[in-house]
């Protein structure tokens, strides 16, 4: 299990287990969203892999959102 909390425009992925697997956030380069790992050594489970592509799809849809935070 994945668990996305938001975090300035951005969505922190965090395993079942409480460790930190990355973050989603916009590329406006790309203009597309990514999932950029905490540690690119560590390997995804099956089922974590599956819950991030699904919430990029979902966001690339229009399904899911990233609440903008107000910095001031």
């Amino acid at each position: 299990m994945v668990m996305f909390f938001p975090l300035e425009q951005e969505l922190d992925c965090i395993s079942s287990s409480g460790n930190i697997l990355g973050k989603i956030r916009f590329d406006v380069f790309k203009d597309e969203y990514e999932f950029v790992s905490a540690d690119p050594e560590i390997a995804l489970t099956d089922i974590e892999e599956a819950m991030i592509v699904e919430r990029l799809s979902g966001l690339a849809s229009g399904k899911y959102s990233i609440p903008m935070s107000d910095e001031d």
